[in-house]
């Protein structure tokens, strides 16, 4: 007598899946935003990663504060998407502070140290929510790939040299320099467009998931209630 159990289950997934879906479409604009502004200048000086790093964090901190709050009321890793909402914040705050208040120098040296902050801190918090959230809420996976693949990131802004500086021609014969600021900058962008694609899928693929889940098993009276209690229930 497993069909009960499997019917309340594909409920409570399409009630999470509903409820879920516009998070990962919200913290994807942003994203997408940083990705384009990067890929499209060929100014990846470290004044540039911290302006266009400042816009971003000020933008998607308030977008995942707002989503977090009005999308996981109640759910258990409430609290840490909107600690990670707020260092978000305050890493772009501090970015637009340092670009314009310092010389071309110590930018270089800030820009290493906002991005790696927030790239560890606020992937650590993401991943450890999938892990917290695993089998109990149907946006745990996500949260586990995009925390992974933000530590990651943590990890290539740690290992470049802040120093670094390659002198090269490029087919033109124009002389040209790749130093520790255009390799970080690239890595940023490189996190924003991989990350804006994944969040894109997961946030289409909960709604298509709920529509199909809605159309072959509608929910039985009384399972609408908020996804995050339905995650506290399991």
């Amino acid at each position: 007598m497993s069909f009960p159990t499997r019917a309340a289950d594909a409920s409570i997934d399409a009630v999470q899946r509903a409820a879920y879906w516009p998070m990962p479409i919200a913290r994807a604009v942003p994203a997408a935003g940083l990705a384009l502004v990067i890929t499209f200048s060929a100014d990846h000086s470290a004044r540039f990663g911290l302006l266009s790093f400042g816009v971003f964090g000020i933008v998607a901190g308030l977008a995942l504060g707002a989503v977090t709050q009005f999308r996981l009321a109640g759910a258990r890793v409430r609290p840490y998407f909107l600690t990670q909402a707020a260092v978000t914040l305050v890493a772009g705050l501090g970015a637009l502070l340092v670009s314009s208040g310092h010389t071309s120098s110590s930018e270089v040296g800030f820009l290493f140290l906002i991005l790696t902050t927030f790239a560890a801190v606020t992937g650590f918090l993401e991943l450890y929510s999938g892990m917290r959230s695993r089998r109990r809420f149907v946006a745990s996976g996500d949260w586990i790939g995009v925390g992974a693949l933000t530590v990651v990131a943590a990890l290539s802004f740690a290992l470049i040299p802040p120093d670094y500086r390659q002198n090269f021609s490029g087919p033109d014969h124009v002389k040209r320099v790749l130093d520790a600021s255009v390799v970080a900058v690239g890595v940023l962008g490189a996190w924003a467009a991989i990350t804006t694609v994944f969040l894109v899928i997961a946030g289409l693929s909960a709604k298509w998931g709920t529509q199909a889940i809605a159309a072959s098993s509608p929910p039985e009276p009384g399972t609408t209630s908020h996804p995050a209690e339905s995650e506290n229930r399991t």
